[in-house]
């Protein structure tokens, strides 16, 4: 009988660039966002400056996220794309500066283009965090094998400027969970090891605000993929269907999704607001596990 290749203890470790790893024995990792964009959703144009970016990641640092998540492009739905060259152009002076700065901290580069993952993780960063799961940049899979970098697959229906056209499924839960198992083949196909991969279902990346709180409760159905699930809830829309309507309303709307994310299963939390996380979760850790997560 062929042994089934999926082992429960797969998810606890996470290869990541430059000989690094991560292992999940505890509370989920916090992952700070650092935009470094004119047009984010909640912190466009906050960070466009190089020492102020890396002075806020700094602090995010000390508040306790152990990953920095770098981002030059919005992907908020009905965001306009930029070039590499300007992406690269944002990203590549703040990882070199939180490369020297924040020796000990995880640096992630979100994006979807293989060419600027390339400069990055050359420049210092660990891990390539993809909405498109290697979809829009037919290299970016192989790219990221060669570089032996981290890899953050993520669930997203057709692009950012589209996803939202169309929320409607037949089994939500069946068809992600089926576009990570054929993601997980494709990398394999590319060189990647799945041993360098987590998976983001994508929360409002092509879900209903109904079907992101289905979502986030739902995370232990993922388990059996073997592989690290990453969440980011944080002061996004969905939030509106609880009467939160701006992303400045939207703090404690956060901590309640980090914890039925963190009760859910959750391995790392992609969040703005760390210190208060940190605290919520190491609360939500305390429970026991309700049997309907």
């Amino acid at each position: 009988m062929q042994k089934n290749t999926i082992e429960p203890s797969d998810s606890r470790r996470w290869l990541i660039g430059h000989g690094k790893s991560l292992v999940f024995d505890g509370l989920p990792k916090l992952m700070g966002v650092l935009n470094l964009t004119p047009d984010s959703f909640y912190d466009g144009g906050m960070f466009q400056d190089s020492g102020a970016a890396a002075d806020h990641a700094e602090r995010m640092a000390a508040e306790g996220a152990e990953i920095i998540d770098v981002g030059g492009e919005s992907t908020r739905p009905g965001a306009s794309p930029v070039s590499a060259k300007e992406e690269a152009a944002r990203v590549i002076p703040v990882i070199r500066e939180l490369a020297g700065r924040l020796p000990e901290v995880i640096i992630s580069v979100d994006t979807y283009k293989s060419e600027v993952a390339r400069v990055a993780v050359e420049e210092g960063a660990h891990v390539v965090n993809d909405i498109s799961a290697g979809r829009l940049d037919e290299k970016m899979l192989e790219t990221v094998a060669g570089l032996q970098a981290g890899y953050v697959m993520m669930h997203m229906r057709g692009e950012p400027r589209t996803m939202q056209s169309d929320t409607k499924y037949e089994n939500m839960i069946a068809e992600i969970f089926m576009f990570f198992e054929r993601g997980l083949a494709r990398a394999q196909e590319a060189g990647l090891g799945r041993e360098r991969i987590a998976l983001d279902p994508g929360i409002g990346f092509g879900k209903s605000p109904f079907g992101n709180y289905e979502l986030i409760s739902r995370l232990s159905e993922f388990a059996p993929l073997g592989r690290p699930l990453l969440v980011g809830p944080s002061r996004k829309s969905f939030m509106a269907l609880a009467g939160l309507k701006t992303p400045a309303e939207r703090l404690e709307g956060t901590l309640a999704a980090c914890t039925v994310a963190t009760l859910s299963g959750a391995n790392i939390l992609r969040v703005h607001d760390v210190g208060p996380v940190r605290r919520a979760v190491a609360v939500a850790s305390r429970f026991p596990v309700p049997s309907r997560l």
